[in-house]
């Protein structure tokens, strides 16, 4: 077991982790409402945050998109507003630690970032309510450094269903067609995560360019309806996407899925929302842990999802995306962003080698990113910017 650590510490000094999900600019918002001086990730933040720079390059990170995720709570121009908001927040994270974050907008600034040695930022939004239903939002915020976009987050949209919602549309409208179609003309990778699975399929139908789950795990190891279901799997070598594995407890482990029903029902008891991660929801969740032990998840139970989306969807397409910072529940082995190496550990022991490794961390994401651009490049000699609105295309 030593080896293999040892062996996965150095493969990642080799080909690091392009990470496809950390939330970490949302936790800033909430804990320090984004007062950097109050949480320094230049030194250790384990007590308050899954993140910090130095843990990041002991996990042997070298690329990551930082979520400008908002709640759905926001809704309209408070969604937009908040998500501008987020992408301050990580331009001012690069700009405070210039030796060792960068940000990126192209595959090429990705490599060219990681070749000196820093960590490569990206930004991906997560909830088509960001956009607040504007295809000229959507395309400030490309302007802006956003590279992907989730089409929902929990919560319905009005031109998409959610995983984590009753259906309301049968996946996409004709509206939410529009919406993927216009992020391939962009260039913005269109982001399944989150979205119910006819909105999944219907996505794929509709786009010219790769998709990108970037953190979702296996539907068919563990039942839950924010993973991916085979026959969505099975499509990404057509469709040159990336289906980015999580780390997230409810989502790779059987056991957890009722324990954190029964849990998120207390935070609820205790007039909180069934996602609040903070102090006060922690202490919650603490006392109800005491009385009911949480099933334990570790990498070998991530490995297990990215054996069974390897055999479906191919080497070639897929990725980790953690969930930092996104999460109350982890892995006890995969607990923060140093965690990694136990991870790659693991699939060694298992036989992977060492060039599908480097698929696995950062070929494919750099990949999938540069394939968007050189659709997008053809896309904007062929057609002009969208000015579809959602009443025109849905009623």
């Amino acid at each position: 077991m030593a080896d293999e650590l040892a062996r996965a510490r150095e493969l990642l000094t080799e080909v690091p982790v392009l990470d496809g999900h950390n939330d970490l600019p949302w936790a800033l918002r909430r804990q320090v409402g984004y007062d950097l001086d109050r949480r320094d990730i230049a030194v250790d933040q384990s007590a308050e945050l899954h993140t910090d720079l130095d843990r990041m390059a002991a996990g042997g990170v070298g690329g990551q998109f930082w979520s400008v995720y908002v709640s759905t709570d926001l809704q309209g121009d408070n969604a937009v507003s908040a998500t501008l908001e987020q992408i301050d927040c990580v331009r001012a994270l690069a700009a405070r630690y210039p030796e060792r974050l960068q940000l990126a907008r192209t595959a090429d600034e990705v490599e060219a970032v990681r070749a000196s040695g820093r960590v490569a930022s990206l930004m991906g939004a997560e909830g088509g309510h960001s956009i607040n239903c504007s295809m000229a939002t959507l395309r400030a915020l490309h302007e802006l450094g956003v590279r992907y976009l989730t089409l929902t987050h929990n919560d319905n949209v009005p031109w998409a269903d959610s995983a984590t919602d009753e259906p309301e549309h049968g996946g996409l409208t004709a509206f939410g067609v529009e919406v993927v179609r216009e992020m391939n003309r962009l260039g913005m990778l269109v982001d399944l995560s989150h979205v119910a699975a006819e909105t999944m399929r219907g996505a794929l139908r509709a786009s010219r360019a790769p998709v990108l789950f970037s953190h979702s795990s296996a539907r068919t190891v563990c039942d839950h309806p924010r993973n991916i279901p085979d026959d969505v799997l099975a499509q990404l070598p057509a469709n040159g996407g990336v289906a980015m594995a999580t780390f997230v407890t409810k989502f790779v482990l059987p056991e957890s899925v009722r324990w954190t029903t029964d849990a998120q029902a207390e935070l609820v008891e205790h007039g909180l929302s069934a996602l609040d991660s903070s102090a006060a929801a922690k202490a919650v969740l603490a006392a109800f842990e005491e009385r009911n032990p949480q099933p334990v998840a570790t990498a070998s139970t991530v490995a297990d999802h990215l054996d069974h989306m390897r055999e479906v969807a191919g080497i070639d397409h897929i990725g980790i995306g953690g969930d930092f910072d996104g999460t109350a529940f982890l892995p006890a082995d995969l607990g923060d962003v140093a965690g990694y190496p136990n991870l790659i550990a693991e699939l060694l022991r298992r036989g992977w080698s060492e060039p599908d490794l480097a698929k696995l961390t950062w070929h494919n994401a750099v990949r999938v990113l540069r394939d968007s651009e050189s659709v997008a490049d053809e896309l904007q000699r062929a057609e002009s910017p969208s000015i579809a609105t959602l009443d025109q295309l849905d009623g």
